[in-house]
C-alpha cells in the first residue's frame, strides 16, 4: 500500500480550484498569528514586541489616531502610562493573499473604560480590522490597518448609577462608534468623523482599496484621511 504523506495532497491542489496549497496555509498561519499578537502585545504593554507587527512605514487609523504606527506606538504607551484603559477581544478572519501581499479582515470588540460626567462607564464597539499586509524580506507586517466601526453601545459600570449623555452631542457621531466617540472625546480626545461602518461609500471606497492592494497598485495613507 502506498503511504501518503501528511500535506502532499494539499501541495498538489491549485488555488484556482479554491483549495488553499500548503505554501499559501503556511502565510495564512503567519498572518494570523501576526494578528492574535498585535492585539495580545498592545493590550499588555509589549510595546517592543508589538512594534514588530508593523512594517517600518506602517500606518494606524483609529478614531483617535491617524498617523505613523511609530507615533501610535509612542501615544498607546503614554496611554498606557496615565492608566487610560483600552482592550481589545479578536474572533474569526478572513485573509487573502496575492504573491506578496495580503487583506485580513478580523471580527474585533473594542472596550475602553473611562469615566463619563463623573459616571465610571464601559463602552464595547464591534466590527472588522481591514489590514493591508507585505511580505518583504520572508516577513509578514501590516503596512496600513484601518478598523471598520460596525456598532456599540455604552454601560455603566455599576446598575445603580444613571448615565446622563447629552443626546445632540451622541447623535452627532457616526452610528458604528458613536458611543465609543462620545466617551473618547470626553477624556480629550478628537475623534475622526467619518471613519467606515458596516455600510456606506466610506467602507466600500475601503473595500475598493483592498482589491487595489492585491493588485499589486499603489495605496496610500493620504487617501484615508481625505474621506468625508
Amino acid at each position: 500500500m502506498t503511504r501518503i504523506e501528511p500535506g502532499a495532497i494539499f501541495e498538489a491542489c491549485s488555488t484556482q480550484a479554491g483549495v488553499v496549497t500548503m505554501p499559501a496555509w503556511d502565510d495564512k498561519l503567519a498572518i494570523n498569528e501576526l494578528l492574535q499578537n498585535w492585539a495580545i502585545w498592545r493590550d499588555a504593554g509589549h510595546w517592543e514586541r508589538f512594534q514588530t507587527v508593523w512594517h517600518d512605514d506602517a500606518w494606524m487609523m483609529a478614531t483617535w489616531f491617524q498617523g505613523p504606527a511609530t507615533e501610535f506606538i509612542r501615544v498607546s504607551r503614554d496611554g498606557w502610562n496615565k492608566g487610560v484603559s483600552i482592550l481589545h477581544f479578536l474572533g474569526g478572519s478572513s485573509i487573502d493573499i496575492r504573491a506578496h501581499r495580503a487583506i485580513a479582515q478580523t471580527k474585533m470588540t473594542i472596550s475602553q473604560r473611562a469615566s463619563v460626567h463623573g459616571c465610571p462607564c464601559d463602552v464595547v464597539c464591534t466590527g472588522r480590522f481591514y489590514d493591508f499586509l507585505e511580505k518583504i524580506n520572508d516577513r509578514w507586517a501590516i503596512v496600513i490597518r484601518q478598523p471598520i466601526y460596525e456598532k456599540d453601545r455604552i454601560d455603566p459600570l455599576s446598575p445603580a448609577d444613571i448615565l446622563g449623555i447629552d443626546r445632540e452631542v451622541l447623535q452627532a457621531f457616526p452610528e458604528g462608534y458613536r458611543h465609543l466617540a462620545y466617551i473618547q472625546e470626553q477624556i480629550g480626545y478628537r475623534v475622526k468623523r467619518d471613519m467606515p461602518g458596516l455600510k456606506g461609500k466610506q467602507v466600500e471606497a475601503l473595500y475598493e482599496r483592498g482589491n487595489r492592494w492585491l493588485e499589486g497598485l499603489a495605496v496610500t495613507p493620504q487617501e484615508f484621511l481625505r474621506d468625508a
